[in-house]
């Protein structure tokens, strides 16, 4: 686990703005403006009883995708919120990828879930990685290359970091 302090207006751009970040799995968030917003974002399948169609398939969290133009709306406007707080995760596709781009010796379905928390507390972002998994382990090298790939993620995006 480690902690970025992000360049907030770079990285509010990708993450509202532009595709970024639309493959993430959004978790839970909240957003204070006038009043405080709370999204959690686990999907609800009866909804798409109907139309099954259009129901995600694999897991069991809605894409950021599916959810950024509605947080943008709460967000957008003259002034900045008080605060927000939004948990995505690596989709298990891209769990497996990275376990197998690294190598490591990890089972993608002993992974829980790869996190990023963002938080804005008004005037500064910072995005604090987390690992979860379902089994008890010493070993770190999941842990490890995710911090790293969040590092390089966000360079590749232009998003300038420090690590806290």
């Amino acid at each position: 686990m480690i902690s970025f302090t992000l360049d907030t207006k770079k990285c509010m751009a990708e993450l509202l703005l532009r595709e970024t970040f639309d493959n993430f799995l959004f978790i839970e968030g909240e957003i204070t403006t006038f009043n405080k917003f709370s999204i959690d974002g686990y999907i609800h399948k009866e909804f798409y009883k109907t139309d099954e169609s259009q129901a995600p398939a694999e897991d069991s969290h809605s894409a950021w995708h599916m959810l950024r133009e509605f947080c943008f709306l709460l967000i957008k406007g003259k002034r900045t919120p008080l605060n927000f707080r939004f948990i995505f995760s690596l989709a298990k596709d891209e769990i497996r990828a990275l376990i197998a781009e690294k190598q490591l010796d990890f089972q993608p379905d002993t992974v829980q879930g790869l996190y990023l928390n963002f938080r804005y507390d008004g005037a500064l972002l910072t995005c604090t990685s987390g690992t979860s998994l379902n089994t008890f382990t010493m070993d770190k090298s999941l842990e490890h290359a995710f911090d790293q790939w969040i590092g390089e993620f966000f360079s590749a995006h232009g998003i300038n970091w420090n690590l806290q």
